[in-house]
Formats: C-alpha cells, sequence, structure tokens
C-alpha cells in the first residue's frame, strides 16, 4: 500500500451534494448571492464603460478638471476606490451575514460527522 494511501484521510459519511440541496445551505447561497451578483454587474459594467470612454471618448477623458488632471485620469483612480470599496464592503458584509451562517453550517456537519 503506498505512503499516499496510508495517510489519507477516513472517508466521510456525509453526503454533501445532498447537504448542498438542503434550506440551510440553499439560504445562505441565497444571501450571498443577492449581495454578490449586483455588486459584481455594477462593477463589470463601470469598468466596461470606462475602458470604452478611455478607447473612443478621447476628448471628454483629456477634458481637463483642474491643473493638468483630466475627467481620464480621475475615473481611473475610481476604478482603484471602487475596488477598495467593493472589497471593504464585502469583508463587511461576510463578516456581518455570510460567516454567522457558515459558523451554523459547520456545526451541523461536524455533529452530522461524529454520529
Amino acid at each position: 500500500m503506498s505512503e499516499a494511501v496510508k495517510n489519507a484521510p477516513p472517508k466521510s459519511t456525509i453526503d454533501y451534494e445532498a447537504y448542498e440541496k438542503t434550506p440551510q445551505f440553499l439560504h445562505m447561497k441565497k444571501t450571498r448571492n443577492r449581495f454578490v451578483v449586483p455588486l459584481s454587474i455594477f462593477f463589470l459594467v463601470w469598468y466596461i464603460a470606462y475602458v470604452l470612454a478611455a478607447a473612443y471618448l478621447h476628448d471628454f477623458m483629456a477634458t481637463p478638471v483642474f491643473g493638468s488632471i483630466n475627467i481620464g485620469l480621475l475615473l481611473g483612480l475610481g476604478q482603484f476606490v471602487t475596488t477598495f470599496v467593493i472589497t471593504m464592503s464585502y469583508v463587511t458584509f461576510a463578516n456581518r451575514k455570510i460567516d454567522p451562517l457558515t459558523e451554523e453550517l459547520r456545526g451541523e456537519l461536524e455533529r452530522m460527522e461524529q454520529r
């Protein structure tokens, strides 16, 4: 018998595919998706709009705002700010909503495994 087979973890008795269909698991996925999907769509639209504006709206993007700072530069910096804000929003959301749900699910799975 190979070393990898000897050191393999014991086979689980939990049917994880069936567990993914439980109301608790589906609730956790629905909660996560209600936050993630709209935010992802928003960011993709915002990013694509910026790229298209940079490619096709040269005069608009070159419009000076103050000094040598133009609209294109501000919108480009806005991409970084948006990414940071979205990341922090998701971390806050996950800590408040998703993590408690996953802790419950993990505890339930651990109890099922002990049986």
